[in-house]
């Protein structure tokens, strides 16, 4: 048994050889034939990476001034921006400095003008209620006494037409004339 059991070991040994030997061969020529395809990428990115590298390594050449141009301009944009920004603020502050002084001028001028109105409204009033008290004082001074004066000469005026006789009296009962009734 032990000469078959070797058999059978070198048999086994030397199939596993082969089929490593099998497998190595296969691993040769899948390398070998995808060096190939490597190699010919190789080729055909050289052929057409590197034009297309040169072109936009020439397209950035070019266009870097112009890239340096659009920034500076950018730049002097910025600093106007700056600048009008600057001027809207401080032309904002000072338009509420002028507006709040104009409504400080607005409330004052408003108060004195109701402050005059009142006055105004006061001295009317009290002319008013002189005018009135000089309306009465004349009244008691004035026309009251030269009512009764004027009463009394016309008394005086009937009595002596009818003790000269010139007037008579009226039929009617009244001794008083029609135009002296309204006094």
């Amino acid at each position: 048994m032990d000469d078959n059991l070797l058999r059978i070991f070198i048999a086994v040994t030397s199939i596993a050889v082969l089929i490593q030997a099998g497998v190595l061969v296969a691993l040769f020529l899948t390398a070998r034939k995808t060096m190939t395809k490597m190699e010919a990428l190789a080729e055909e990115v050289k052929g057409k990476g590197i034009p297309l590298i040169e072109t936009v390594h020439t397209t950035a050449v070019e266009l870097r001034p112009k890239i340096e141009a659009i920034t500076a301009r950018v730049e002097a944009i910025a600093g106007k921006v700056e600048e009008i920004s600057a001027n809207v603020a401080e032309s904002s502050a000072t338009v509420k400095n002028q507006i709040s002084r104009i409504d400080a001028t607005i409330t004052d001028t408003v108060d004195r003008a109701r402050l005059q109105v009142i006055r105004a409204d006061e001295l009317l009033s009290r002319t008013i209620d002189k005018v009135e008290e000089t309306s009465e004082a004349v009244h008691r001074t004035v026309t009251s006494p030269l009512r009764q004066v004027n009463g009394l000469v016309a008394a005086i005026s009937t009595g002596f037409e009818v003790f000269v006789g010139q007037k008579k009296r009226p039929r009617n009962g009244s001794n008083v004339p029609q135009d002296e009734m309204f006094i």
